[in-house]
């Protein structure tokens, strides 16, 4: 397991200033053979680099993502990256963001006050350079025999389960966390090459000559 603190985007439910990171944390457990479990998640809603990129795309973003400054949701990336930010993972304390909010607490102990490191608010700014951002990281290992005999096995049952759940629609398939990207990995290699969206490739033209 990993944890690391960021640079304050995230507004604590009721908050009206940004006050935590996106503090992600991720998980990599091996099932049998080359299966594994690898979850890899920000405590906000997205991470900020999605919002980056319907800014890009010149789309709108879902209303559970971000907030305006002051903390008002909002749907439009520039607002949200000019001064606003993220919700917490669940969106607005109606939909349960208290509960991204708690996690991303969880994130900022482990990795700032528990370090010594700068945490919460106390971080520098994103984008900022002025100072040393001083972020914590967490590590945690757990050798899985040092429990119950047969982990491997077990979690491996577990994998097959849950992707062998029916599904709401028969054109859908359930998926465990690392799926979505051992299958883009597979379209990657099948094509040759990474597909971008215009705007992406004039973005980076843009940095040309620089």
């Amino acid at each position: 397991m990993s944890f690391t603190n960021t640079s304050p985007i995230q507004y604590p439910t009721r908050a009206s200033v940004p006050a935590l990171g996106t503090n992600p944390m991720a998980i990599g457990v091996n099932g049998t053979g080359d299966d594994s479990f690898l979850l890899d998640m920000a405590t906000t809603t997205v991470a900020i680099g999605k919002v980056e990129i319907a800014k890009r795309r010149g789309e709108p973003v879902p209303e559970t993502w971000g907030v305006e400054k002051g903390g008002k949701l909002s749907t439009n990336p520039e607002t949200i990256l000019g001064g606003g930010g993220l919700f917490p993972l669940g969106g607005s304390e109606v939909t349960g963001g208290y509960k991204g909010y708690g996690l991303g607490a969880m994130v900022e102990i482990f990795c700032g006050i528990l370090s010594g490191a700068h945490w919460g608010p106390h971080i520098r700014k994103w984008m900022s350079a002025t100072t040393e951002a001083d972020l914590g990281q967490c590590f945690i290992a757990v050798d899985p025999e040092a429990f119950a005999p047969g982990f491997h096995e077990r979690m491996q049952e577990f994998i097959n389960t849950m992707r062998n759940l029916p599904a709401y629609d028969d054109k859908l398939r359930v998926e465990v966390a690392g799926d979505a990207e051992r299958k883009h990995v597979k379209l990657v290699q099948d094509i040759g090459g990474i597909n971008y969206h215009p705007n992406q490739i004039k973005n980076a033209v843009s940095f040309d000559g620089l």
